[in-house]
């Protein structure tokens, strides 16, 4: 089954999203999501200019060989660009293949390991109590586990709050519209004394058995996390993601020598060498590298493979600049896998939804991938020319002497 056309198609219904549609010779189609967030344009230009001239006339079925031949054929390995794109014929092309076989994806990559993905949504406000009542509207829809923040007295605006628009359920996008990023401010020492508090406060009112999660979003040094982990221990966190950046990935053997709560990192790692030490040494216990920047279903595969090796589970990226086509693959590997975790899922708008409508489901707290033939989501062209793209850009970091700081 021979390609014959690969199309990358750029639209923001709400904020921007890459799509690669492959097409075989005999009609049939498949989806890859490509979306770099602040980035678009250039995972774009990549996929059209570099690599869609390369797939016409190859066999759709050869996936594993696609996959190396775009990445060591490229002689410039890895980095998100050359990923995302690889990801988004990847997955185009595993959706092609379910849709041939009558099949959807998780059945091709050994049938379903469990019924349902455990999956969190994001709680988020200016106050410990906001956030509280944000949490509070998560367990009446029936999630078991929810991440928490809040912002930092102090400071105005912190990253995963809402700013300027409220804090509406499950509304926040980082990526703003405009010609140039917005500047936010950071201090380690209020932000570390307020998310203590915030964590008493949620297991005050939601006792025990609530699964709770942060995100520190590579703002701490080791001891900086440290320190955070083991304020937080007494109210045994579900993990904290990103405590620190993980390009020195020896900082997690620190981290992991100095606290025992649960360690989640990876959503900007691109590949299985990316965070082969993290996994192998054990440093971490939830690697949460995505579908649509690690190099696409069969590369996630290969990392969660080797996490399952060391007792390290998945907690895949499932953020709003993913779109529902990367969602859609990610539910399809979370439900084949034995080592799952939990999947994060913050809910797409309405414009989104209508761009890519799909047939896997949230229902109580879990998702369901889609049963029908590939990965059960599609593309409306027409919908996604109706919302062209904007520039947008994630905001950039200071810390209040004004040094640039990890955002």
């Amino acid at each position: 089954m021979r390609i014959a056309a690969a199309d990358v198609v750029v639209t923001c219904p709400g904020r921007n999203f890459v799509t690669l549609k492959i097409t075989t010779e005999d009609g049939v189609t498949g989806l890859g999501d490509a979306t770099l967030n602040g980035r678009e344009l250039a995972v774009a230009s990549y996929l059209r200019d570099h690599v869609a001239p390369l797939l016409v006339g190859r066999d759709a079925h050869r996936i594993t060989d696609l996959w190396h031949y775009l990445y060591k054929g490229a002689y410039w390995r890895r980095g998100p660009v050359t990923m995302t794109a690889i990801a988004a014929v990847d997955t185009a092309l595993w959706d092609i293949k379910g849709k041939v076989a009558g099949l959807p994806v998780y059945e091709l990559l050994g049938g379903a390991a469990r019924d349902r993905v455990l999956c969190y949504g994001h709680a988020s406000g200016e106050t410990v109590e906001e956030t509280l009542e944000q949490v509070q509207a998560y367990v009446d829809e029936g999630y078991r586990a929810v991440r928490v923040q809040c912002g930092v007295p102090g400071l105005p605006a912190t990253y995963g709050v809402p700013h300027g628009e409220g804090s509406s359920f499950g509304a926040y996008e980082p990526a703003q519209v405009g010609a140039m990023p917005q500047e936010a401010t950071w201090s380690t020492t209020a932000y570390l004394d307020v998310v203590p508090r915030l964590f008493a406060a949620v297991r005050e009112r939601f006792g025990p058995h609530l699964e709770v999660l942060h995100d520190v979003h590579h703002r701490l040094t080791p001891m900086e996390a440290a320190r955070l982990g083991e304020s937080l221990r007494p109210y045994r966190p579900f993990w904290i993601e990103d405590p620190t950046p993980a390009e020195n990935q020896r900082a997690f053997e620190l981290l992991r020598a100095h606290t025992s709560v649960p360690i989640a990192v990876g959503e900007v790692l691109t590949s299985i060498w990316d965070c082969q030490d993290l996994i192998t040494n054990q440093w971490i216990d939830y690697i949460r590298t995505t579908v649509v920047h690690a190099g696409g279903i069969t590369h996630l595969k290969r990392i969660f493979d080797l996490a399952d090796l060391y007792q390290v589970r998945s907690g895949s990226h499932g953020a709003t600049d993913l779109s529902p086509v990367s969602m859609a693959a990610a539910l399809h590997v979370d439900v084949s896998i034995p080592n799952f975790g939990i999947q994060e899922y913050m809910r797409h708008t309405a414009e989104t939804d209508a761009v890519f409508p799909h047939t896997w489901r949230f229902e109580r707290g879990h998702l369901y991938p889609s049963t029908e033939p590939g990965l059960g989501v599609e593309l409306d062209e027409e919908e996604a020319a109706r919302h062209p793209y904007r520039q947008a850009y994630l905001p950039v970091n200071r810390l209040e002497d004004g040094t640039v700081h990890s955002w």
